[in-house]
């Protein structure tokens, strides 16, 4: 259904399932284990995993927090994308990947739900993509000090509208992992 042209293919998108960024996080265990499980069911279809690399200021390239999560290991030929916005398609090559690749489908998952995966969610459709949510292997981080509702409420409330989201000719929804297939 996406509007990419000549774009029939799927790819998997592992954003941000880095040391500093989940260390903490509700769910942290079963929502990485649900993301390695979808990247054994992505590599088993021939379906790209592209996973996505965040840096700034508190999260320094290089630094032990910077660095993925071990239970999750990247293959040699899976792209890496290096971001420094909370958009993954912001000022990288996500987009020329994704061409290269035919890719008009996206199956979203990582860290944080409330920054970096709603703002990849939303430039997908903006630029043409369909882009599937999935339910349970997202997280953030408690930031309730600062006025936010609590992660779990984060969680829930982003799930909740990105079901029904849609815009022309793009389609967003969510999948619990055991649905998603490639």
């Amino acid at each position: 259904m996406t509007t990419l042209a000549d774009r029939p293919n799927t790819a998997l998108l592992v954003i941000d399932v880095q040391k500093g960024v989940v260390a903490g996080a509700p769910g942290r265990d079963g929502v990485i284990a649900n993301i390695d499980t979808l990247i054994g069911k992505a590599r088993a279809a021939g379906v790209p995993v592209v996973w996505v690399q965040h840096s700034d200021e508190e999260l320094k390239e290089g630094s032990e927090d910077w660095e993925y999560v071990p239970e999750l290991v990247r293959g040699d030929t899976e792209p890496l994308i290096a971001k420094n916005y909370t958009d993954s398609f912001e000022d990288t090559d996500l987009e020329a990947v994704l061409a290269a690749r035919k890719v008009g489908r996206l199956v979203v998952t990582g860290a944080q739900t409330d920054a970096c995966i709603r703002s990849t969610l939303h430039g997908a459709i903006v630029r043409g993509y369909d882009a599937t949510l999935v339910a349970d292997a997202h997280t953030t981080e408690d930031l309730t000090r600062y006025g936010a509702p609590a992660p779990e409420q984060v969680i829930a409330h982003t799930n909740l509208y990105w079901k029904w989201h849609h815009a022309p000719g793009r389609q967003g929804g969510t999948l619990d992992t055991a649905e998603v297939t490639f």
